[in-house]
């Protein structure tokens, strides 16, 4: 293999000496370094040398993009790398992989950076949000429907009466970005709520607290929240206690002016709502979603979707039988609105207090019919597991917990009892319709 000393000139002049295969020239001055210069005149800078036996050629570039003096560098750095026993190639694709690394560590680095600034700029109401389309299915229409009114923003008309509506407890908040709600900041929001409404700032406080234990549970908002921020002693010091409104239960002697009122309602519908909430101390919710499926005139027991269990069974009373079998069935809702975007009751409160004022009777929240039921089965002596069982509470005791569930007859004997206590006491006279009995002869 002939060598030569490169220059500038020699490089421009080399040409193939073949018109089929490439031709090969090599360098004096570099060992290992050649020139390629195929038929058509393309010339190349090459290096060439033994690696364990076997030769190794490895394309360096072309002369107008190598000069000579740098591709004779490049040879040498090549040659000292095969002194070293290693080959170049595998040298060159580690050096490649270690720049891919590093490469593709500064863009994780990048992402990562950006995915938290992400995180530190998301504010409670992006969160809130999202929060609210996840567990929307997993919550009755009301209790989904408070998240939304304890959230609004306000300033919009009212749709009964005049003016415009106020933000809701949970609006000041909503801008905040979720890292700045601290303990301070929480407790800063629930002092000045508390001032002018406290229950609502109570149960903002623990529609709040959810929603950051729901954060907690979530990869992409771990952490987002600062630790302590619901539970510092400092949130708790301020945090109103729930109040029951007082006067917010029928009394035994108001029983007469409340049923006259309500039966004159002239919605039935609404009628036999409000008394069905009376009777059985459901909640709001769980008696407008009653659906004729799930009402069993011929075994008298009705299902209802619980807050807390999913759904019970309850009886079906003489008299709230009658009500409801007398009710049109123009959809699959026992209380059917068809005007209604539901289809069924919403917004039964105006009408109740509409016959309130009728009857001169003090205010009653919706709430209160059921809270109304729980103090009126006392004047029966109704032990209060099966009252309990029949409003849907949560059992409080241990054996009520895992040991008392009781038959659907054994409730019956007991709601029918307050049933016609409370008729008695407002004065209606109801006789429950007789079974028709058929004797059958012998033949």
């Amino acid at each position: 293999m002939a060598k030569v000393k490169f220059t500038a000139g020699r490089i421009a002049e080399f040409t193939a000496t073949s018109q089929t295969i490439p031709s090969f020239f090599w360098d004096s001055g570099a060992p290992g370094l050649g020139l390629r210069v195929t038929p058509a005149g393309a010339k190349s800078y090459i290096f060439q040398a033994k690696l364990n036996g076997k030769v190794i050629r490895i394309t360096i570039g072309t002369p107008d993009a190598w000069d000579l003096s740098a591709a004779q560098s490049e040879a040498r750095r090549l040659k000292v790398i095969i002194d070293k026993g290693e080959d170049p190639r595998q040298v060159r694709a580690d050096e490649l992989q270690a720049k891919q690394t590093v490469r593709d560590q500064h863009a994780a680095k990048k992402v990562a950076i950006e995915k938290q600034t992400a995180r530190e700029s998301m504010t409670l109401s992006e969160v809130w949000e999202i929060y609210l389309k996840e567990r929307k299915s997993k919550w009755s229409d009301g209790h989904y429907d408070d998240h939304i009114l304890f959230a609004a923003v306000g300033g919009q008309d009212k749709k009964r009466g005049k003016g415009k509506t106020i933000p809701g407890p949970l609006a000041a908040l909503l801008p905040v970005r979720m890292v700045d709600l601290t303990s301070e900041r929480i407790a800063s929001w629930l002092e000045l709520e508390a001032q002018t409404r406290p229950t609502a700032a109570n149960s903002s406080y623990r529609k709040l607290r959810a929603l950051i234990r729901w954060c907690e549970d979530k990869p992409e908002y771990q952490g987002i929240v600062p630790d302590n921020a619901y539970s510092a002693r400092k949130v708790r010091d301020v945090l109103p206690k729930p109040k029951t409104k007082e006067g917010d239960s029928l009394q035994r002697e108001q029983l007469p002016a409340w049923f006259e009122a309500v039966r004159k309602i002239p919605n039935p519908v609404v009628s036999a709502y409000l008394q069905a909430l009376l009777m059985t101390g459901a909640r709001r919710e769980e008696m407008a979603a009653l659906r004729w499926v799930d009402t069993d005139f011929q075994w008298k027991s009705i299902t209802i979707r619980d807050k807390v269990e999913g759904t019970r069974t309850i009886p079906l009373t003489p008299y709230l039988a009658s009500l409801l079998s007398n009710l049109p069935r123009r959809n699959e809702w026992v209380f059917s609105a068809p005007g209604a975007d539901a289809g069924r009751v919403t917004e039964p409160r105006y009408t109740h207090e509409t016959a309130l004022k009728m009857a001169g009777l003090p205010h009653l929240s919706i709430h209160g019919l059921r809270r109304s039921f729980g103090t009126l089965c006392e004047w029966v002596e109704m032990p209060a597991g099966i009252s309990a069982q029949i409003m849907g509470h949560k059992p409080s005791a241990i054996a009520e917990k895992h040991y008392r569930r009781r038959p659907l007859d054994l409730l019956r004997v007991w709601h029918e009892k307050i049933e016609a206590w409370i008729l008695e006491q407002a004065g209606i006279e109801f006789v429950p319709a007789q079974p028709v009995l058929r004797v059958v002869t012998a033949a």
